[in-house]
């Protein structure tokens, strides 16, 4: 007799998680189209491709719980075999891990200008779908929750290149974006609060990949590892829309901190150019200001942040002034 608690229980839960996700989804898609509407057309394309996933992926969360626990409830069946819709699960979660990894590979590009760890992250990534696909070709085939420890290797090359994939991809950006601060408070406060998205959203996703995995390699005849794998799919496009929306609060950050330089240099300047005439002695330094209304290709920093100079102009007094200055 199968451990009804221990198969659907945990199964349960993951939906829960995933449905409150998928609400928390909805309010940062509504958002971001709001929002951003000059962005890149692949990327809202993304975005919308992203959202009619998710919503499969929910409305198939919610028929592996209805079939098992409603329609076949106190049939043998129905804690015998898998869910008809259980086999959506891994091909879904790929779908969904599978181009927003490939989407941060790109962002690793723009930032490092190489070619070595995207094209890791890309491989890591294609092999995390291939994995996914092949744990749903073998769910079909076996059916049957006794056979769930068969499916250990599939879903470790799912997991393990996922997990790495993720690491990597935060580790990486927050190592390049630590080298961006530039001494000015604005621009190293923003940053820094992209560096703490950065972690919070990309080990958040591995955190709960490497939970998948120690629970489905540690506990092969129950589900407790679903509490986990169910809510995968709404956390990698929670955590991309949040990076995504999260411009809006850094373009106000930096804005605020490059207005009152501007102000300040703009007044020093015109005190200088009232008294003092003659060749000028430029002082360069570099800043970072949020660019919301130019595509993502033309960015140089994650999200949408690009580089700008800040030119602050010194004139030699005249030599008339000059010598009447030194004669004082």
């Amino acid at each position: 007799m199968a451990n009804v608690k221990l198969l659907f229980g945990p199964m349960l839960l993951g939906v829960f998680i995933n449905m409150v996700l998928y609400g928390i989804l909805i309010v940062q898609t509504y958002h971001y189209y709001l929002t951003f509407k000059k962005d890149a057309p692949w990327i809202r394309y993304l975005v919308l491709y992203l959202f009619i996933v998710e919503s499969v992926n929910t409305g198939c969360d919610v028929a592996i719980m209805y079939q098992p626990l409603i329609e076949n409830f106190g049939l043998p069946d129905a804690t015998k075999n898998f869910p008809t819709l259980f086999a959506a699960e891994p091909i879904t979660i790929v779908a969904i891990s599978t181009p927003i990894q490939i989407f941060f590979a790109w962002r690793i590009k723009l930032l490092t200008k190489s070619n070595i760890i995207p094209l890791i992250v890309v491989a890591l990534s294609i092999v995390s779908l291939c994995g996914g696909a092949w744990t749903t070709a073998l769910i079909v085939k076996i059916k049957l929750f006794a056979r769930k420890p068969e499916l250990h290797w599939p879903a470790l090359v799912w997991f393990l290149s996922a997990c790495i994939a993720d690491v990597l991809i935060t580790v990486v950006l927050v190592t390049t974006l630590s080298k961006r601060k530039t001494g000015f408070v604005a621009t190293d406060d923003a940053i820094s609060k992209i560096i703490r998205m950065t972690v919070q959203t990309g080990m958040l996703t591995a955190f709960f990949a490497i939970g998948d995995v120690v629970f489905f390699m540690t506990l092969p005849h129950t589900a407790l590892n679903f509490i986990w794998d169910l809510a995968l799919t709404k956390l990698y496009s929670n955590c991309l829309l949040s990076t995504l929306n999260a411009r809006a609060s850094l373009q106000e950050l930096t804005g605020h901190g490059l207005s009152a330089r501007n102000a300040v240099s703009s007044d020093r300047n015109r005190r200088m150019e009232n008294t003092i005439e003659g060749p000028a002695h430029i002082l360069g330094s570099s800043m970072y200001e949020l660019n919301t209304h130019k595509s993502f290709e033309n960015s140089d920093m994650e999200y949408g942040v690009t580089i700008t100079k800040i030119v602050e102009t010194r004139q030699d007094p005249a030599p008339g002034l000059a010598r009447g200055l030194s004669t004082q």
